[in-house]
């Protein structure tokens, strides 16, 4: 069984993507869209030229002009853009193999959406859906719906709520591509709680190890 990758999303400091990358993340997430985590670009490019290599850096965006993504990726280096708005599956389409398309999940329903997008991103995020948020709700969401979205054949990131309390029982039970971590290893907005990451990354150890 293929082991769950690990993206940490919500990176604002150089100390707390060392330790990720150190820990064993795959992938870390920068937000450039309106959000108490977010980075400037000028401040993101200085972290990602400090990572070693084989770390993904990820630049999430809500709705942005795709002039000023093209921008972002040059500036910054970024490897991905996660697209965490309405974007089309046109817009999507325009930046593969890059793309990762986020996905509110509210219901059932909320799985017709995904289906548009086979073949314009490369793999789909399922978040929480919130009326007051597009993401970071620190809230999960009925997992049910994430095994059922696995059938549309593109890679599902899980997102939503996962911590140190429940990221065993996610993995276990969705075995997504990835798993996709931000509120749940902080200790305030855009700072992480290194103890908690830690711990973090020895249940995910663990979990993939009894999936190996």
């Amino acid at each position: 069984m293929e082991m769950t990758r690990i993206k940490i999303c919500g990176i604002t400091e150089y100390r707390d993507a060392a330790l990720a990358a150190g820990l064993g993340a795959h992938a870390l997430g920068f937000i450039f869209a309106p959000s108490p985590r977010r980075i400037s670009r000028e401040k993101a490019r200085e972290i990602i030229r400090s990572l070693p290599p084989f770390i993904k850096s990820v630049g999430v965006f809500v709705d942005e002009d795709p002039t000023l993504i093209r921008e972002a990726i040059t500036f910054c280096g970024l490897d991905m853009v996660q697209l965490h708005g309405k974007e089309t599956p046109e817009t999507c389409g325009e930046f593969m193999p890059r793309a990762i398309k986020s996905f509110r999940i509210k219901g059932a329903s909320s799985l017709e959406m995904i289906k548009p997008y086979q073949g314009k991103c490369s793999s789909i995020l399922l978040d929480t859906y919130s009326e007051d948020s597009m993401g970071g709700t620190g809230k999960t969401f009925d997992w049910d719906l994430a095994l059922e979205a696995k059938g549309v054949g593109v890679p599902v990131i899980l997102a939503g709520g996962l911590d140190t309390s429940n990221i065993e029982e996610a993995i276990s039970r969705v075995r997504p591509f990835a798993i996709d971590i931000n509120s749940g290893i902080e200790e305030s907005p855009g700072k992480k709680d290194h103890e908690l990451m830690r711990e973090l990354f020895d249940k995910i150890l663990k979990v993939n190890s009894l999936k190996s």
